[in-house]
C-alpha cells in the first residue's frame, strides 16, 4: 500500500472516529473541553503506534489460536505505561480521564487496527498506519472538544472568551448533535475529494 494511502485513509478516508465510528463512548464523554479530548487523543494515538509497530513486528511468531489475546496483552502493557506516566506527570489530566485511560485496551480502533493492519503488513507501513490514524483520532477529539467546550461553557483550554455557553452542548446530546454535523460534513468532503468531475472540468 502507498505511504500516501495510508496517511489520507488515517486522517480523512477512513477517519476512526467520524467515517468507521469506533472509539464513539470515549469520543462523547471526554470531548467537554479541547485539554481533555488532546490529553485522551494523544494517549490513544501513542499506544496505537507503538502497538501496531510490536505487533507487526512479532506477527510471524503469534499462533492464530492466541491472536487476540496476544495483541491485548501487547496493548495493555503499553496503556499501562501511559497511565503510570499520567498519573505521575499530569495529575489533573489523569484524574479528569479517569476509567477511559485503562479502557484504551479495548478501544475498537486499537483492537481494529492490530486485526487488520498490523497482522498483515509490513513494520513500517504499521507505524505509519499507527501514526495517521492516530492523528486522524487526535484531530477527531480536538475538533469535539473545541466544539463543545466554545459553545458548552464559552471557554478555550478553560480561558474565558466572553461567548454565551449553551450549556447543553457540554452535555450528552450536545456531544450526539456536534458527533453528527461533523461526521456529516467529513463524509461530504469524502465524497467530494472522491468526485471526478471538478478535475476533469466538469
Amino acid at each position: 500500500m502507498k505511504k500516501g494511502e495510508i496517511a489520507l485513509n488515517g486522517v480523512l478516508k477512513e477517519n476512526p472516529v467520524f467515517v468507521l465510528a469506533l472509539g464513539t463512548c470515549p469520543t462523547l464523554a471526554v470531548t467537554t473541553s479541547l485539554s481533555n479530548a488532546l490529553g485522551m487523543g494523544i494517549a490513544a494515538a501513542f499506544v496505537l503506534i507503538c502497538s501496531n509497530t510490536v505487533i507487526s513486528i512479532l506477527k510471524k511468531l503469534i499462533p492464530d489460536s492466541i491472536r487476540i489475546p496476544f495483541c491485548i496483552v501487547i496493548i495493555a502493557g503499553f496503556v499501562t505505561a501511559v497511565e503510570m506516566i499520567m498519573q505521575a506527570y499530569v495529575p489533573a489530566l489523569y484524574e479528569a480521564l479517569g476509567i477511559y485511560i485503562p479502557l484504551i485496551v479495548v478501544n475498537c480502533i486499537i483492537l481494529g487496527k492490530a486485526e487488520m493492519f498490523a497482522l498483515k503488513n509490513s513494520v513500517f507501513d504499521s507505524f505509519t498506519d499507527g501514526v495517521f490514524s492516530g492523528l486522524g483520532f487526535i484531530i477527531a477529539l480536538a475538533l469535539m472538544g473545541a466544539v463543545r467546550e466554545i459553545l458548552g461553557n464559552g471557554s478555550i483550554l478553560g480561558y474565558d472568551i466572553g461567548t454565551p455557553a449553551i450549556k447543553i452542548f457540554a452535555e450528552v446530546p450536545g456531544g450526539f448533535l456536534v458527533y453528527g454535523i461533523i461526521a456529516a460534513l467529513t463524509g461530504m468532503l469524502n465524497r467530494c475529494y472522491g468526485c471526478r468531475r471538478c478535475t476533469k472540468g466538469e
